[in-house]
């Protein structure tokens, strides 16, 4: 998908970049069906209580109800249309199958308008069709990956990502993966992925441009803490700019912003083969 650069016209458009989504995406309205709503809360609790800073307004979006679990074993389907969704940052493509029913899935690389896809063990090795992870061959590059059988694609889901199946086990009850990231785990191999990368890879690259995209997204303005009044971040007070004053920064909390432990001692999993470069 191609960048879409604007005219500096004014500074807000100066650097602001898009993705091209006129050639790439079909001019059809979402399937009314697969909508539900979608509720604010401000990035707040059912207390009423900021848990979340920085959150609020933003457009209104409806959320599509995506098929993450690929469970229509042995059914084609063919592609209907590729649609942009607001609420993740790869497209998704609705399919229409021959019993009648539709469903969004996650939009590949290599997918097209028209394409037929199935999942099941009948599937072939074609991008956008999902089977069990012992039944794709070593090399393969998958997304929406499940990490318990029947869960749903948990991992590998976000624009441009994938993973390559390294190879299994001698027991035959794993699978080896090398995730984008670098790491290097197992995951069951009667777990389901979807074959493929997931597409809009350039989604990443777009350049904002001005403060007023964030808002659209939801995100408020941030303030420095040197900006406050002492009573309201330990970097506040003093007259004019002043140095922290302390041998860290702090977070509003007093707690250190920087250089502590988030990770347990223990591994996160242990399946876990290969932690992520740079990790120890």
């Amino acid at each position: 998908m191609a960048i879409k650069k604007y005219k500096p016209t004014s500074n807000g458009r100066r650097h602001m970049t898009i993705l091209d989504y006129k050639n790439n995406l079909s001019n059809h309205k979402p399937e009314k069906s697969l909508l539900t709503s979608l509720k604010k809360n401000g990035g707040r609790n059912n207390m009423g209580l900021i848990t979340v800073r920085h959150r609020g307004g933003g457009l209104r979006k409806k959320y599509r109800i995506i098929d993450f679990k690929r469970n229509k074993d042995g059914i084609k389907g063919k592609v209907k249309s590729i649609e942009y969704d607001p609420n993740r940052t790869s497209n998704i493509s609705l399919i229409n199958y021959v019993d009648g029913e539709k469903r969004y899935i996650l939009t590949t690389k290599k997918m097209k308008v028209g394409q037929i896809i199935m999942s099941g063990e009948k599937a072939d090795i074609k991008d956008g069709n999902a089977k069990i992870l012992k039944n794709i061959p070593e090399g393969t590059m998958v997304h929406n990956i499940e990490i318990n059988p029947g869960q749903g694609g948990k991992i590998v889901r976000s624009a441009g990502s994938s993973a390559q199946i390294l190879g299994h086990d001698e027991n035959g009850k794993y699978v080896i993966l090398r995730l984008k990231s670098g790491e290097v785990r197992k995951i069951l191999s009667m777990c389901r992925a979807t074959i493929g990368e997931v597409g809009n890879e350039e989604h990443s690259l777009v350049i904002k441009g001005k403060a007023g995209k964030n808002r659209h997204r939801g995100i408020r303005p941030k303030v420095r803490g040197s900006a406050m009044n002492p009573n309201d971040h330990p970097h506040g007070g003093g007259e004019g700019k002043q140095p922290i004053g302390r041998k860290s920064p702090m977070t509003p909390w007093g707690k250190k912003a920087l250089g502590v432990k988030t990770r347990r001692n223990k591994k996160s999993s242990t399946k876990l083969i290969v932690r992520r470069k740079g990790e120890k």
